[in-house]
């Protein structure tokens, strides 16, 4: 089983900034993909920002240029680096991994239990 532990959440004012980190433990022989997901109240839940194993890393339009998304291998761990915030930016941000187990088993996704931003004055 694979647990994944977000932190860095919090109150913050229009223009600060805010890093969450998102660390994955248990039984994990790869990690394919990692992301950041956000669902503000009322509406859907959006990517926010994707980092696949070799592959490139890609944003949400409402976040490029404000937003960067990097990952520890060695400490399993996802960051999101969140600046220039704006009231738009208040949601749940949820971490998403990609994880095979062992050599041979199949990926399975999983999800953080999700971390609330505020941006507010």
């Amino acid at each position: 089983q694979v647990q994944l532990v977000e932190a860095g959440g919090g109150l913050v004012q229009p223009g600060g900034s805010l890093r969450l980190s998102c660390a994955a433990s248990g039984r994990i022989f790869s990690i394919n993909s990692m992301a950041w997901h956000r669902q503000a109240p009322g509406k859907q839940r959006e990517l926010v920002a994707t980092k696949p194993y070799g592959g490139s890393t890609n944003y949400a339009d409402s976040v490029k240029g404000r937003f960067t998304i990097s990952r520890d291998s060695a400490k399993n761990t996802v960051y999101l680096q969140m600046n220039s915030l704006t009231p738009e930016d208040t949601a749940v941000y949820y971490c998403y991994f990609r994880i095979a187990a062992t050599m041979s088993s199949l990926p399975y996704d999983y999800w953080g239990r999700g971390i609330q931003v505020t941006v507010s004055s």
